[in-house]
């Protein structure tokens, strides 16, 4: 049969939620605190507790110095004692000798009561961030305690409340105390109280863990929910994608006759979901993020950092794209990451005759439609007295829209591509430590450095690549003038980076040999225009010059300079014909060996290719190869 202090001991468990040994640590906490408050034993004296959970059976054990002749039990103990504990304890050692008192007394019991509720609740709220910290973004589940000035209080597991505030709530929900209600776990703050844990229901991650509840193939990984754009309780838009071929993601979320979109939507107080698939290709995923209108076309402008779509719908359709206060519009914006300008076909028709004739950017193709410009005017001109068009005419307001954008667009793509390439071009010449470094570090006031940072400049690299493509993007920064400008160049002129090492054992490109050379430069040199000086290209490459006999008489009987020999060496390895087992072995002596350098330079009037090789004899200039 069970004791008293083992029934007590389980309700607590039942009670608190906490593992038995942090209940066991507290109670024994709690008995040494009462044996100090008992026998009023000093600080620095070390006291342990023992306590067998099924009996309830407490032991003491107090440290005591071994005397001869006691005269402080609280702290002396008889050799006598002490070995009875100890075998080997010894006058003057200080030894752990079993001291439990027979009561305690009220005020040491008030003392342990107290001790173990505050260990309790210490190690309660412990557990509880703990618990609900590796659940943050999950959906939790609790039932509705009070609500007070817009406020729920919600009880959840282990005896925790969380805190549903009127902001995270979605409009037209209404609670009753000892309902039960399922919000996504926002976030939770440590406090004097114990955890705060702050609940939400109009995070957009709340309606991704509902999918993932009501549909099997996102919660298993075969449909991905790329991106979700909500505005709580009135619609939200949710592209998805198939991971597994033959999977219909779309039909996959809304279920059959829509018991799975439905269920979403009961627990969203009637939200309308739009579920779409998501496409790599910007331009249809545009046209099916403003569903449920219908789309013309989509025409991409990815000139500078901002993306701008100018999407054309029929006429009809205008009000459906733009939503009611705009909303449908700027949902599919904020789920394609967007800048969406929404068009009526006549109202683009007239936008483009406008820039025909005023912006430099379209007038080139204003000849190409001089004959169907009148055409275009007068089907205008025709719907603006409120007369119905006839399929052919809207046909050719199309085919009419569709020239000129589309040759418009495909000329900023070829566009954007050309900066992109030299950007490219201009960040490879930049050293890999300036995109490394943040542009606080140059020395510009911090007014200069706000205006990089707002405009998404974050390293010195960036500003570098930026300054080398098109130095003008910077100048069209507001609040960025001419001595800005200078300042800014003066700061990128005033670092300097390290050049990079190069890394031991890379083959270097080899300098011509012989003959096989001078064709090359030849072709090269036909090709570069009239008047135009020959680049000077510098190669690393071991020195080739062909030896004197009298230079081969000298090196079989008198000793040449160590750079001679390798000169020599050199030579001998790119002329000879060598074996496949010596190429290896002359690839590793080569990297060995300190790089040479060769310039080869064209002379279009002597029409020959000039070799020239620098000496480090105390001269720095290039001397010409005698071939």
């Amino acid at each position: 049969m069970k004791s008293e202090f083992s029934l007590a001991f389980n309700e607590v468990l039942d009670a608190k939620q906490l593992p038995r040994e942090v209940i066991i640590e507290a109670i024994e906490t709690a008995i040494v605190s009462a044996y100090r408050r008992a026998v009023n034993a000093p600080n620095a004296q070390s006291v342990t507790a023992k306590i067998d959970p099924e009996s309830g059976k407490i032991t003491v054990w107090a440290e005591k110095e071994v005397v001869e002749s006691v005269q402080d039990n609280r702290t002396e103990v008889t050799l006598e004692e002490a070995r009875r504990s100890d075998p080997e304890a010894e006058l003057g050692d200080l030894v752990m000798v079993e001291s439990t008192p027979t009561d305690f007394g009220r005020v040491a019991a008030q003392t342990a009561r107290q001790v173990i509720q505050q260990r309790l609740r210490e190690a309660e709220r412990e557990e509880q961030y703990k618990y609900f910290s590796l659940q943050i973004g999950e959906i939790v589940s609790g039932i509705v305690q009070t609500i007070s000035r817009g406020h729920v209080t919600v009880g959840l597991d282990k005896n925790a409340e969380g805190i549903l505030p009127r902001k995270e709530q979605i409009p037209g929900d209404r609670f009753h105390v000892h309902e039960r209600i399922r919000a996504l776990l926002l976030e939770i703050k440590q406090s004097n109280r114990g955890p705060q844990i702050i609940l939400s229901r109009t995070h957009r991650k709340f309606l991704m863990r509902l999918l993932e509840n009501e549909v099997p193939e996102i919660y298993h990984g075969q449909i991905e929910v790329r991106s979700i754009a909500r505005e709580p309780g009135h619609r939200s838009k949710v592209a998805v994608y198939a991971l597994r071929p033959g999977i219909d993601p779309v039909g996959a979320c809304v279920g059959i006759r829509g018991v799975r979109i439905q269920a979403i939507v009961r627990e969203l107080q009637n939200e309308k979901i739009d579920v779409i698939e998501w496409n790599p290709d910007p331009r249809i995923y545009i046209a099916k993020a403003l569903s449920p209108a219908r789309v013309l076309k989509v025409y991409l402008d990815t000139r500078g950092k901002s993306k701008t779509a100018t999407v054309i719908v029929p006429e009809d359709q205008l009000s459906l794209a733009i939503g009611r206060d705009g909303q449908n519009a700027r949902l599919a914006a904020k789920l394609t990451n967007w800048r969406i300008d929404i068009k009526s076909l006549s109202e683009a028709v007239g936008d483009v005759l406008f820039r025909l004739q005023n912006d430099p950017e379209y007038m080139p193709y204003a000849a190409m439609e001089s004959e169907t410009v009148p055409q275009v005017e007068a089907i205008l001109a025709k719907k603006a007295e409120n007369r119905p068009l006839n399929p052919e005419e809207y046909r050719l307001l199309q085919d009419f829209i569709e020239r000129i954008e589309g040759r418009v667009a495909e000329k900023r793509e070829l566009e954007e591509q050309e900066r992109l390439r030299k950007e490219k071009a201009a960040r490879s010449n930049i050293p890999a430590e300036a995109f490394e470094m943040p542009v606080e570090e140059l020395e510009l006031s911090l007014r200069i450095v706000a205006l990089l940072r707002e405009a998404g400049y974050e390293t010195v690299g960036d500003v570098m690549a930026q300054l080398k493509t098109d130095s003008d993007e910077i100048l069209k920064l507001q609040g960025f003038g001419p001595k800005a400008m200078e300042s800014l160049q003066e700061a990128i002129a005033a670092v300097h980076f390290e050049e990079p090492v190069p890394e031991a054992g890379v083959e270097e490109a080899a300098a011509p040999v012989e003959g096989e050379g001078e064709p090359q430069a030849e072709e090269g040199a036909e090709s570069a225009p009239e008047g135009e000086e020959t680049p000077q290209i510098t190669v690393a490459a071991p020195e080739e010059a062909e030896s004197a006999p009298e230079e081969d008489a000298a090196s079989e009987g008198e000793s040449q300079p160590a750079e001679e020999k390798d000169y020599l060496e050199d030579k001998d390895m790119l002329l000879e014909e060598e074996s496949d087992s010596e190429k290896k072995k002359s690839k590793k002596k080569s990297k060995k060996k300190k790089k040479k350098y060769v310039q080869v330079e064209y002379d279009p009037d002597e029409d020959t290719v000039i070799y020239r090789k620098k000496h480090k004899r105390g001269e720095d200039e290039w001397k010409e190869i005698d071939w």
